[in-house]
């Protein structure tokens, strides 16, 4: 009685998807989707944050009409979640990234592209159906590869263009080292430029792949100028550089950490994402990348100050554990327990979402409310715009 239906009594929860998702990935593809870099310091952090915030419920409202929609990337969704760009997705099921852009098209939200998606960038955003795509991009050396792919997501109707801004060069992941990690040999990846290895995309000395470690802020601004999709920068932490990408023409930061695959020991998403959040909301987009498994993962995210939240490894399991279904499932959990939260949070829309429904442990060990955001706060921002000229 009352209680949402739920497909699969083996899954009900984005843990269950994770443990039958990996038990069908195998050993050397479900190490390398699970895990991160050296200690697993930080990819166990991202998930850990959000336990360390408490909700604050409120009751008495009407919540017999819960409306989780939002706009992103200038298109309606249905809920603040899309699919953050994860490679390989084929390694998980043979549909690869167009069954996942079919989960996503029939879920109404939207989906970013990985430059190592195994799939064209224009097969996949021929599924979508008024949803938007983004495409990421990883910098190389090489000028004109990093256009290449640029303009193959503008012919192809992307509406933003995700550039990931954490990888100067890869994060040492043990798993890879001790699976011997390496792609099928039938494996393409249709988006890199011709002529590039393409099971040995980040290696080597081939200006097209080899990440740039010269990446600037000059040449963030460069990218911004040569295109004409909003320009998001995945991969900030701080104020400090979440200020200088608004002052560089971003159209606004995905807080992530590369899901824990780059810098162990690097903050989680969640403790980041309350500084950037101060520096920048309200001057340009602010959204949230690594760690969310539940509903109320996402709720704490918008109360904390995400615009969007985005998820990477969730459609993996769910493409593993049975394709696209797998995927859609996957998804219906999470918006069930998004409407679970806000009902029982008293929230009809995602503008009734604040901080103050949230609570904090002080050192006394007791909970304390945290005080909603207000943009006579901007003492804080220009304190923090100082901080980031230094």
């Amino acid at each position: 009685m009352n209680r949402l239906q739920c497909p699969d009594p083996r899954v009900v929860s984005i843990a269950d998807l994770q443990r039958e998702g990996t038990r069908k990935l195998g050993k050397m593809y479900g190490e390398y989707y699970n895990e991160g870099s050296m200690d697993l310091i930080t990819l166990n952090d991202n998930s850990a944050a959000f336990d360390r915030v408490r909700l604050r419920p409120r009751v008495c409202v009407d919540v017999s009409a819960v409306d989780m929609s939002t706009e992103c990337f200038g298109t309606q969704v249905s809920m603040p979640l899309g699919f953050s760009p994860a490679a390989f997705h084929a390694l998980a099921h043979p549909s690869g990234e167009v069954g996942t852009s079919r989960a996503a098209a029939k879920a109404g939200i939207n989906m970013v592209l990985s430059t190592y998606a195994t799939a064209s960038v224009s097969d996949v955003t021929a599924q979508g159906r008024g949803n938007a795509y983004g495409m990421q991009l990883s910098m190389v050396v090489d000028w004109d590869s990093n256009l290449h792919i640029v303009r193959n997501a503008e012919r192809a109707g992307c509406r933003a263009l995700v550039l990931t801004v954490d990888c100067a060069c890869l994060g040492r992941r043990l798993n890879e080292y001790r699976n011997e990690f390496c792609l099928p040999p039938t494996l393409q990846l249709p988006n890199l430029p011709p002529g590039v290895d393409v099971h040995n995309p980040v290696a080597g000395n081939d200006p097209r792949s080899s990440y740039d470690n010269a990446f600037t802020w000059d040449k963030v601004k460069r990218l911004i100028a040569s295109t004409s999709m909003p320009v998001y920068l995945k991969g900030i932490l701080t104020a400090e550089d979440a200020i200088l990408a608004a002052n560089a023409g971003a159209t606004g930061v995905i807080v992530s950490n590369h899901g824990g695959r780059q810098l162990d020991g690097a903050l989680a998403t969640f403790d980041a994402l309350e500084g950037v959040a101060n520096a920048v909301k309200g001057r340009i987009e602010v959204h949230l990348d690594g760690g969310i498994r539940r509903g109320s993962d996402i709720f704490k995210a918008i109360a904390l100050g995400a615009d969007h939240c985005w998820v990477g490894r969730v459609p993996i399991w769910g493409l593993a554990y049975d394709g696209e279904d797998g995927v859609s499932l996957g998804l219906k959990i999470l918006r069930d327990e998004l409407l679970i939260t806000m009902s029982l949070c008293g929230c009809r829309t995602l503008k009734d979402i604040r901080r103050s429904h949230l609570a904090r442990m002080q050192a006394d060990g007791t909970w304390a409310a945290l005080a909603d955001f207000r943009r006579s706060e901007l003492a804080v921002l220009r304190e923090t715009e100082q901080v980031a000229k230094l």
